[in-house]
């Protein structure tokens, strides 16, 4: 700032045109050689949360190699990659992370849905009962328990994804699918009234829902209805 008031100062002792342009080449000068206002640095989360994934994978795998013990940046890159449907980089990633943060439960959560979405049955089961042992009211619980319940469908445990299907929609109650898979786990238990009434909640949700419609007929015809 003094040398632009000097170089100022210095423009009016001149006299005429020349003195003019005299002071215009070195405040040019000047300008040139001021230092450039640092840039903030890029926004991983920002950008997964404007849906740029793929720039969030890059900000984030930038952050993991300067600083290889990020969590934020490894939590930042499982939810894109999972975002994207990499779900094994996802699994990878989260394993290398759970080896320098065993407990952190948004690793976990992130390593459990990678490997439900995978098929790994028996490692997401592990990671998502791990969740709910670590964030009993974490913000993922509801899912958490859903991904769980479907786990025991497929194992044909229908009792226990009754169990899971009900604590799910204990933290979300609105959502139609949910209660339409709750009332399958009934169906195929043959609890063939309380699957009906898992039905109607979730056509009264979502009265188009085509799981549910065709499920309730399947229940009416076994209650003879």
């Amino acid at each position: 700032m003094g040398l632009a008031r000097s170089l100022r100062r210095l423009g009016r002792d001149q006299c005429g045109a020349g003195g003019a342009a005299v002071l215009l080449l070195m405040l040019s000068v000047f300008t040139a050689v001021q230092p450039v206002e640092a840039q903030e640095p890029p926004d991983a989360l920002q950008a997964y949360r404007d849906g740029q994934y793929q720039r969030a994978v890059q900000i984030t795998l930038e952050e993991i190699a300067a600083m290889p013990r990020n969590m934020d940046a490894y939590s930042v890159l499982g939810w894109s990659l999972l975002a994207l449907g990499r779900d094994q980089d996802a699994a990878d990633y989260a394993t290398r992370a759970l080896a320098v943060s065993p407990f952190d439960a948004r690793i976990i959560h992130i390593a459990g849905t990678a490997h439900f979405n995978l098929g790994n049955d028996l490692d997401a089961l592990r990671l998502l009962e791990q969740y709910a042992q670590i964030q009993p009211n974490g913000p993922q619980i509801g899912p958490v328990y859903f991904m769980m319940g479907e786990i025991f469908i497929r194992f044909g445990e229908y009792h226990h994804a009754d169990i899971a299907l009900t604590t799910a929609l204990h933290h979300r109650d609105n959502n139609p699918q949910w209660w339409s898979r709750l009332a399958y786990a009934r169906e195929q238990a043959a609890d063939y009234q309380h699957a009906l009434a898992a039905y109607d909640r979730a056509l009264q949700l979502n009265p188009g829902l085509q799981t549910a419609v065709q499920g309730r007929a399947r229940v009416q015809q076994q209650l003879g209805g």
